[in-house]
């Protein structure tokens, strides 16, 4: 069977390959000389219908199609068929029209609720009213078989066959009104009486007022089978009930006409006072009323909308909605509205109908506007191509970045979710992220939240190669942000981004920026901050464990290299302050003797008997660095003593922090550090054990013998004045220079004799000091580190 109409729909479409239409399957109706099917228009594929007359099989009405065809071409009113063209032939009549669908389909199937009958009959009702007053005729074929479904909904006159003007000497309905398919099923008492040419002696009214009394009938009891049936009003809503018997008046010159009838129910409580007809009524208009009435009629629209014809918001309602969002001032409440009726269209009207509106929107400086379009972005965001979105509407957007009203950052934060699967990687981790970096230090705490929120919610789809180094640096700001909410968005951030982070990162650069939050004064603070460092110390553990145990070359191989340290023996095998590392080997372990208060400890040092005083010595005193392929020894005094040295962890820290610096900042302020107080104050009583001082300098290797050279020494470096003092702990152990004699008792820390070297004193002689040596000093943090 679908072959056979294939083949028919085929063989008329090559019959007549000029005109530019294609014929469809074939759609059913009754009581009609028409036979109607679905078509296309070649030019661009749109949809129609198609009226096709057989001449050869119904030469007999053949007046009564030509009749219809005239006067469609004729007659224009939005309540009639719309006609897109015709073709006539020898065989065939064809009339291409707008897509219809026959309104006795709905009929039949009852598919039709009461708010939505009043209002198609409402909207037949306006028509024949022109027909009859306006253009002074009598239509004669009102019934289903003539009313259709248009493209938007609304319901549509045609079935023109018989329409004829009463000016007219010749009209069609006395003469062929007899041949109208089913004429005596709906034929008016006074025509079965008299005849058709009674029509001419009776109100032109009379005719069409009784059919659509019948209408009214049949759309609220699904059928009608004759007059007797009129009497049964039990389906008819009550209020129509005295105007409904009026139409179906028997007298023709007392029955009541489709004019009055309209206006009868347009009445304040008349039975066309519906909130769907008023919005119909009121949408043409919207452009042109006041704000209150403006709003009035959306709330309207809002309850009619499961009444409503998909089609009718698509076509009537939503270009409307349109025009007042962009030209009438309809703001944020009708676009709204435009939004769920966009949810109801196809791909292809979305973007015929609303895309070139939202692109127009988004350049539009009305933040009442930009908001509400950020508000709906996510209703609209599926619906737009991705290079529209990259293109057009994100360049418009980041304005709201740096808007003064912090309502429309706040949006545009928030919008920043919806969009970002639709910007490309150099939007995202170029020109985004700068503008996330600022609303990072926005003045408002909750835009701050927000942007910790948005990044969190992004990471993924930032670059790999900088999205570690970006996130660790926006939350470790956050987490120092005095607002309690954006420390927490950047702990429950970096929980839900772990799996971002390299282990190393994890923990040497996030657990100590998450660690002063276990602190906090908020309770909220630190209970999220217990829960974050829990996750990223067992994700450490868990990469600890395959880690090997040691990196260091097996012992033998050490044994080659002869300063490799060993591990020696704890004191206390439990505790943990036992010694851990000897800095000495197994053979000076095991070294016997007494140590000599005079010995040195290399044999560079001059030799001479203990009786012979310093002073009486034929050569001068030579000093240590003068002597060839020595380096000067720098003490800062005879009485100064060496300490331990640990590692700079300050530095390392800054090291670190340095790397995150730029837009984001970095993790710590090292300024906080340079307010270090001297050794003495800040002395760590859990540090590294320093070296006792000694209590007495004076030497005893000479046998009891004074000391003058070392005497004399120490008189002129208390009569030198002293330009420049630095805290202890923050002078340098590393002076090239000594312009006085300095004598240096330093005792061994590998356990040899005390020596003292006595340094003859030179000329003073003005050198100036290096420029990295004067950098050190004002900038190392000295022995204490």
């Amino acid at each position: 069977m679908d072959f056979l109409k294939s083949a028919v729909a085929s063989a008329i479409s090559k019959g007549y390959p000029s005109w530019g239409y294609s014929f469809g399957d074939r759609v059913d109706i009754d009581d009609s000389i028409w036979t109607l099917h679905n078509g296309t228009k070649r030019e661009d594929g749109s949809k129609c219908s198609i009226f096709s007359f057989d001449i050869t099989a119904n030469k007999s009405r053949l007046p009564l199609a030509r009749n219809a065809l005239r006067k469609l071409r004729t007659l224009r009113h939005p309540g009639v068929v719309k006609v897109l063209d015709t073709q006539e032939s020898e065989t065939h009549i064809y009339i291409a029209t707008e897509r219809l669908t026959p309104l006795s389909w709905h009929i039949k199937r009852k598919s039709l609720t009461e708010e939505t009958t009043k209002w198609g009959l409402h909207n037949i009702a306006k028509t024949i009213k022109f027909i009859n007053a306006d253009a002074t005729s009598i239509h004669g074929c009102i019934r289903p078989a003539s009313i259709f479904f248009g493209e938007s909904g609304e319901w549509k006159l045609g079935g023109f066959d018989a329409l004829s003007s009463v000016k007219e000497d010749d009209s069609m309905l006395p003469t062929y009104g007899g041949l109208i398919p089913d004429a005596g099923r709906y034929m008016a008492p006074e025509i079965s009486k008299a005849g058709w040419d009674v029509i001419k002696q009776n109100p032109t009214h009379a005719v069409d007022a009784y059919d659509f009394g019948i209408l009214i009938f049949e759309c609220f009891n699904g059928s009608y089978n004759s007059s007797d049936q009129l009497a049964q009003m039990k389906s008819i809503p009550p209020s129509m009930h005295q105007s409904y018997k009026r139409l179906l008046n028997p007298n023709p010159k007392s029955r009541m006409s489709v004019g009055q009838f309209l206006d009868q129910g347009k009445r304040i409580g008349g039975f066309f006072q519906t909130p769907l007809i008023q919005v119909t009524e009121d949408i043409d208009n919207l452009g042109l009323k006041a704000e209150d009435e403006r709003n009035e009629l959306l709330g309207q629209l809002d309850k009619v909308a499961d009444d409503f014809p998909a089609d009718f918001f698509k076509m009537k309602v939503l270009p409307e909605l349109l025009k007042s969002v962009e030209f009438g001032g309809g703001g944020a409440k009708v676009f709204g509205t435009v939004m769920q009726i966009g949810q109801k269209l196809s791909d292809e009207e979305y973007e015929t109908q609303i895309t070139p509106v939202v692109v127009r929107l988004f350049a539009n400086p009305d933040r009442a506007i930009r908001v509400c379009l950020l508000d709906n972005l996510p209703l609209m965001i599926d619906h737009l191509p991705q290079r529209l979105v990259n293109d057009k509407i994100f360049p418009q957007m980041v304005t709201g970045f740096s808007d003064v009203a912090p309502v429309v950052r706040e949006q545009t934060v928030r919008a920043v979710l919806t969009v970002v699967p639709k910007l490309s990687d150099r939007v995202v981790n170029g020109e985004l992220l700068r503008h996330l970096a600022k609303t990072a230090n926005d003045e408002q705490p909750g835009i701050r939240t927000n942007t910790t929120i948005c990044l969190g919610k992004i990471a993924r789809n930032l670059g790999v190669n900088s999205r570690a180094k970006v996130l660790a640096a926006a939350f470790g700001r956050s987490l120092r942000d005095p607002f309690v909410h954006a420390r927490n968005a950047a702990l429950l951030a970096l929980a839900a981004t772990v799996d971002l982070f390299s282990e190393e990162d994890c923990a040497s650069k996030l657990l100590p920026i998450m660690c002063p939050s276990l602190v906090d004064k908020e309770k909220l603070i630190r209970d999220q901050a217990q829960k974050s460092v829990d996750i990223y110390i067992t994700r450490i553990r868990k990469f600890a464990a395959t880690m090997p145990d040691t990196v260091l070359p097996p012992t033998g191989a050490a044994a080659g290299a002869g300063g490799t340290p060993r591990i020696g023996t704890p004191a206390n095998e439990g505790g943990w302050a036992g010694w851990a590392i000897s800095s000495f080997t197994k053979q000076l372990a095991s070294t016997s003797g007494t140590i000599e208060a005079g010995s040195a400890t290399n044999g560079t040092a001059d030799q001479r008997p203990s009786s012979v005083p310093l002073a009486a010595s034929s050569k001068p005193p030579v000093p240590l660095a003068s002597k060839p392929g020595m380096s000067l020894h720098t003490t800062k005094s005879s009485a100064a003593v060496p300490t331990i040295k640990s590692p700079d962890s300050v530095s390392a820290f800054n090291d670190e922090a340095d790397e995150f610096d730029g837009d984001w900042g970095g993790f710590g302020d090292a300024n906080d550090l340079e307010n270090n107080t001297s050794a003495k104050d800040d002395e760590d009583p859990w540090g590294t054990p320093s070296v006792s001082k000694p209590t007495n300098t004076t030497s005893f290797d000479d046998k009891g013998e004074p000391d003058f050279a070392g005497w004399l020494a120490a008189q002129n470096q208390s009569k030198k004045p002293v330009t420049k003092t630095m805290p202890k702990g923050l002078a340098k152990s590393t002076t090239p220079t000594a312009k006085k004699p300095i004598v240096a008792g330093r005792p061994s820390t590998a356990g040899s004799a005390t020596r003292k070297v006595v340094v003859a004193p030179k000329k003073e002689v003005k050198k100036e000091v290096p420029k990295k040596v004067e950098d050190e000093e004002v900038e190392g943090w000295g022995d204490d580190w």
